[in-house]
Parts: C-alpha cells; sequence; structure tokens
C-alpha cells in the first residue's frame, strides 16, 4: 500500500532516535517495555519501533518521559478549550444586561445614599459620566483587552510546551548539569564531593535559562499589551533596572537556601522531609516579614500615609475589630502602571496597611474603607493564616512524597542520568514536574474554589458587620479602571479566577445588604 505521504511503496528508513538525546556521564541505553503504569518504576524506553502503528515512528521514549508529556499535552488541550470558549465570550458583541443591571442599581443606591467626599461634595456631583454610562462605553475595550491578553496567553502557553518538551526530550536538564559540573571543575570541584555546590550553579544556569526564554514575552506583555490598552507607565530603563535586581536576589537568597536544604537532604536521612518542612516554615515567615518591609522598597518608593481624616478613619476602622495596625503606607505603583492594589503584612502586634496611590486616585474614601473592610475580613475570619497553614501542609505532603520517589532512581534514570549519580537538585526539580504535576494541578483548583469561597466572605464581613456601605461602587470603579472582563464563561472563570466575577459578587452582595435591612 502506497502512503499518503511517500511517493514509493513503502517508508523511507529513518534513524532511530532514543530520548532525552542528551545524557550525563552517558549512562548504558535502557532496555524496550510497554508503556503501562508498572513500567515507571522500572528502567526502559517505549520502543515506537516495534509498535502497530500505520507509520512506526522511527524513536524510543521512557514511560516517565512519555506519561509526563501525554499530562502536559492533556492540561494544555483542557485549557486551551477554556480558552476557546472565553474567547467567544470576548467577541460576542452583545451587551451583559445582567451585569448592566446590577450596577445601575448599585449606581441608585448610591445616588440616594449620598457619602460625602473630602470638599464636603455628594458622591458622584464631581463625576463626569455615571457607572452606567462608563460599563456601557467600556464594553468593547474591555473586552479587547481581554482578548489580547488572552491570545497571547495562548501563545506562552504554546511555547511553554516546546520548553517542557525541550528539557524532556533534548535532555536540558542533564546538559545544564553537565555544564555545571564543568563550571565546578574550575574551582576544583568535582561532583561527588561537592554536589550542593554544584548544585547551585545549576540553580544558576537554570534560572537564567528561564529567564531568558521568558523576557521577550515580558518586553510585549508590558511595552506592547498594556501600553496598546492605556496601563504602561514603565520605562525600558526601570524594567531593565527591575529584572537585573530581581534576578541578583533570586541568586542571592535562593542559592544559600538551596545550599541549606540539600544539606537537610543529604544528612538526615529518611526522616528529612521533616526538616526540610522545619526550614520552609521558617523562611516561609522570614521572606513574609523581609519581603515587604525590605525587598519591595527596592523597587518602589513607601510614604506614611499624611495625617488626616482618612488616617484617622482607617486607624479607627481597624480598631473596630482589634487589628493591631502599626503603619500606614502609599507605595507608588503608578510609577510602573495604572492598575490598582492594596495589601495587608506583619506578623502578631507589628501589622501594616499598603496603599497603591493608584487606587486613591480610583476610590472615594467611603468606598476606600469599604474595600479595606473586606481585606481586614480576611484577617478577622482568618483565612490568611489558614491559607499559611494549608500551604506549610502542601510542601510537608510534596517533600514526603519526594522521598518515597528517592528510592526509585529509575524514574530519574529515564531523563537522562545514570541510576546511581541522580543530583538531588534534579531529582527535585524533575520530581515536581513528573509525578507531582498532577497532584499540584488538582489542589491548585481545590484552592482556587476556596478562594472564591473566601471572598464571598470577606465581602459579607465588610458589608454585615462592619457595615461599609461603598464596596459594591467600590469594586465596580476598580473593575472599570482595569478594564475587567465583563463577560467571562463560568468554567473559565471557576478553573482560572481565584475570585468570582464582579456580577457575582455584586449579585451576592446585594442579598446579603437585604438579609441587613429586615434585620434592621
Amino acid at each position: 500500500m502506497t502512503s499518503f505521504f511517500f511517493s514509493s511503496s513503502s517508508p523511507p528508513s529513518l534513524p532511530s532516535l532514543t530520548f532525552p538525546l542528551y545524557t550525563h556521564n552517558s549512562p548504558p541505553p535502557l532496555p524496550a517495555c510497554t508503556p503501562t503504569l508498572s513500567s515507571l518504576y522500572t528502567s526502559c524506553t517505549v520502543d515506537f519501533t516495534s509498535l502497530s502503528l500505520p507509520t512506526p515512528l522511527p524513536f524510543a521514549i521512557p514511560p516517565p518521559v512519555l506519561f509526563t508529556i501525554l499530562f502536559t499535552l492533556l492540561v494544555v488541550g483542557f485549557e486551551y478549550y477554556l480558552d476557546v470558549r472565553q474567547a467567544r465570550q470576548f467577541r460576542d458583541k452583545e451587551e451583559p444586561k445582567e451585569l448592566f443591571e446590577i450596577v445601575a442599581k448599585v449606581e441608585k443606591e448610591v445616588k440616594d445614599k449620598p457619602s460625602k467626599t473630602k470638599d464636603g461634595e455628594k458622591e458622584g456631583d464631581n463625576k463626569k459620566e455615571s457607572l452606567s454610562s462608563r460599563m456601557r462605553s467600556q464594553f468593547t475595550s474591555s473586552s479587547a483587552y481581554g482578548l489580547d491578553k488572552l491570545t497571547f496567553s495562548q501563545l506562552t502557553k504554546l511555547v511553554s510546551i516546546l520548553e517542557t518538551l525541550a528539557y524532556l526530550l533534548l535532555g536540558l536538564f542533564p546538559y545544564f548539569w553537565t555544564l555545571s559540573c564543568a563550571a565546578g571543575a574550575k574551582f576544583g570541584w568535582n561532583e561527588k564531593d561537592d554536589e550542593i555546590k554544584i548544585s547551585c550553579f545549576f540553580f544558576i544556569i537554570s534560572t537564567f535559562a528561564g529567564e531568558i526564554t521568558q523576557l521577550p514575552f515580558s518586553l510585549y506583555s508590558q511595552f506592547v499589551i498594556e501600553e496598546k490598552h492605556g496601563f504602561n507607565k514603565n520605562t525600558l530603563g526601570l524594567f531593565v533596572t527591575d529584572k537585573l535586581k530581581s534576578q541578583a536576589l533570586t541568586y542571592a537568597i535562593g542559592s544559600p537556601f538551596l545550599a541549606l536544604l540539600l544539606k537537610i537532604v543529604h544528612t538526615f536521612g529518611e526522616k528529612f522531609y521533616i526538616y526540610v518542612w522545619g526550614l520552609l516554615l521558617f523562611f516561609s515567615i522570614f521572606m513574609l516579614t523581609v519581603y515587604p518591609a525590605f525587598i519591595m522598597p527596592m523597587f518602589n518608593k513607601f510614604t506614611p500615609l499624611e495625617e488626616g481624616e482618612l488616617k484617622t478613619k482607617i486607624e479607627d476602622l481597624a480598631g473596630t475589630i482589634n487589628y493591631p495596625l502599626t503603619k500606614l503606607f502609599v507605595i507608588d505603583g503608578s510609577k510602573r502602571s495604572s492598575h490598582s492594589n492594596a495589601f495587608m503584612f506583619g506578623f502578631g502586634k507589628n501589622k501594616r496597611i499598603v496603599l497603591f496611590d493608584t487606587l486613591l486616585n480610583q476610590v472615594n474614601e467611603n468606598e476606600l474603607l469599604s474595600i479595606l473592610g473586606h481585606e481586614l475580613g480576611h484577617w478577622a475570619l482568618s483565612h490568611t493564616a489558614i491559607n499559611f497553614l494549608v500551604t506549610q501542609l502542601y510542601f510537608g505532603a510534596a517533600f514526603y512524597t519526594f522521598g518515597i520517589f528517592q528510592d526509585y532512581p529509575q524514574l530519574y534514570a529515564a531523563f537522562g542520568f545514570p541510576m546511581d549519580g541522580v543530583p538531588s537538585i534534579v531529582a527535585l526539580f524533575l520530581f515536581f514536574q513528573t509525578v507531582w504535576a498532577p497532584v499540584d494541578k488538582v489542589i491548585s483548583f481545590l484552592l482556587t474554589l476556596n478562594s472564591r469561597s473566601c471572598e464571598y466572605q470577606a465581602d459579607k464581613y465588610s458589608i454585615a458587620k462592619l457595615r461599609q456601605t461603598g464596596l459594591k461602587s467600590g469594586l465596580t470603579k476598580i473593575h472599570l479602571e482595569n478594564l475587567g472582563a465583563m463577560k467571562v464563561d463560568w468554567i473559565y472563570s471557576m478553573y482560572h479566577h481565584s475570585h468570582p466575577t464582579l456580577g457575582e459578587r455584586l449579585k451576592r452582595m446585594g442579598e446579603e445588604e437585604a438579609k441587613l435591612v429586615k434585620m434592621d
């Protein structure tokens, strides 16, 4: 039978390839096997030349590599399906009537119960355009911004897949390790006695390679997409400076931490995961304290909120729930972007609140207090503490499972390393990219669902407990200022978004306010 792809009666002979193409220290070739779950724990390759296929494939792949590729393709295929669903929403020209009706109702409530601005004017008197009008006028631009970001994310996912395939099939992990050994040899280090030192080189090389591949996408996102839609305030000089600072901090903090982690793995035997968990707990607390207090000021200017009525009201609001607020800052977020934000940090009785200068310009005083009431709700309802605890349990479970798979060097041999010489850092990288990847996807989805629930609870706390009245209009304004999506596919949102949609939140808050009216 003549193949459709070839003019002769049989396809031409192709050279047989065994993946990964590059291996460290040239381990002996692995025997052939069939692609089953049990073959994950054996040292072998799936020989596609012997399978009953219309056109035999001239290569062989170890089962762990094959399963990793298939899982990656499955996830990307599902996410692409969700992207297609969401793209339809962005391309749909029909206005979201339900959202517009909810916003119109919010606007009517604001007019019926006006608050006072700093100048004593009624809220809305100094606004040229109503929320409803802005919502309608920005519908097209909001969809265009969302579609641009979605299309760009599809491109980055495609490149990410190609990068993953390159690591798995070309053998970039063993290649980077060989480069690291060569660099270490110049200092008189050898692979057996100085693995931790060489691992730091591996960390730097692999991190730098990842940064290089991501750099064009970061530039395009910042200076094309964000610029096109009016959000970019960054300069090329500031962008480069930020990147250099970030890389320097990554190496300066990450290398000693990695060395200590690997030392624990090598020293404490089968129970190493207990001590690693303790290290990660300490490091998490350290970074939560150090990052906003010392690292963020390297990138942004923190200015104490000026004395006045706003500061007093924020302090009074925090005092109503005994939130131990010690400092209030304004950060110059407008230096890089017109997007807005606010966050809290600190441990024990040393809590701080940081407001982006863009946020102060986008909402009025009443709305700002309501938004902070939402953030304080997360603290009062222990969402922050629970998330921290879940993160630590996640780390503990991950490293406990990693300890189990250390007994299966066949897994790592499949990726181009000799069975008796898999470096711990490489084992960690491969474990999280293969065995733990499906677990991580499931846990991430469950955490996203939990986060959405927590957002509803914090909204309710601001309205019902703290009796704040500006949350709905405040969130609507922020949504408009950031060109948030107005039409969102429900499956896409449930899978990707840690926050419910604006319409869902406004509707739920309206129900909570109706309950308060009945109670009063």
